[in-house]
């Protein structure tokens, strides 16, 4: 069957990203692949997002659209694409991000890559929400049974400390009051907020520390001892999508195998 729910996940064609975009797949949205620099990816994560629609009888339809998210116009680009294709937006999934450049210590780190990190992780997702929020409101003024949503995905570097990831940190610390700002002023139009806190997730990005973790993990790092997985954090934002919380909003749901929980 098909069901017309849309959602952008932004920096989609790989990972954490790819992983929630096939988990909502999955329960019949269509989706806006989105992508900086890898269209094979990208076009490979549209493709099994159909099969993953069609293995669960929904007809869906998806698209990838490259668009940097710290770049204005690119972001204004990804909307009006998502606008002319589909003319609607439920569900925004704020999860492009880059790590630390070069991983320099605190006291070396740079103004330049600071400023580079900062627009994808933090001003991209800002005024991405803004702009999607407007749209947003538009729409719910329009028909009061729509409940659009923004979902941020942070992660546990938010409040654990990495002084060779500063600015890393401090982005997704920003994320987490990013979206109590924008559950408040939401509310009233019927637009829920939330944010999806990660922990070690087996992606790319941290493939190059696995020995690392593989090791932490062992000796009790979490209470859950395996590796978080993409689609690990796809289910989480599937239970967002399909209003299992409509009373919530500004909410923080950890996906980490009880990381954050402290322990004696």
């Amino acid at each position: 069957m098909l069901v017309s729910k849309v959602a952008i996940v932004t920096g989609s064609s790989r990972g954490i990203g790819r992983g929630i975009a096939l988990s909502l797949a999955g329960v019949g949205y269509s989706l806006v692949i989105n992508y900086a620099g890898n269209a094979s990816a990208a076009a490979s994560t549209v493709e099994a997002c159909l099969v993953a629609a069609k293995e669960n009888g929904y007809e869906i339809d998806a698209i990838s659209v490259r668009a940097d998210i710290g770049d204005a116009t690119a972001r204004e680009y990804l909307l009006q694409e998502t606008r002319n294709h589909f003319g609607r937006l439920d569900l925004l999934v704020n999860n492009a991000g880059i790590t630390s450049i070069g991983r320099a210590d605190l006291l070396d780190a740079t103004e330049e890559a600071f400023d580079t990190l900062m627009g994808v992780n933090l001003k991209g997702p800002f005024f991405l929400s803004q702009a999607a929020a407007r749209w947003m409101i538009d729409e719910t003024s329009k028909d009061q049974t729509l409940h659009p949503k923004i979902v941020t995905i942070s992660s546990i570097s938010g409040y654990t400390v990495s002084v060779n990831r500063g600015d890393y940190c401090m982005a997704k610390a920003a994320l987490g009051m990013m979206t109590k700002l924008f559950a408040v002023r939401l509310a009233e139009h019927g637009i829920n907020v939330y944010e999806i806190c990660p922990g070690i997730i087996a992606s790319d990005m941290t493939a190059p520390v696995k020995e690392k973790y593989d090791r932490l993990i062992g000796d009790g790092l979490t209470p859950i001892r395996r590796w978080g997985l993409p689609e690990d954090v796809g289910q989480a934002v599937v239970a967002i999508a399909d209003d299992q919380f409509r009373f919530s909003t500004g909410e923080v749901f950890n996906v980490d195998g009880g990381f954050h929980i402290r322990q004696l």
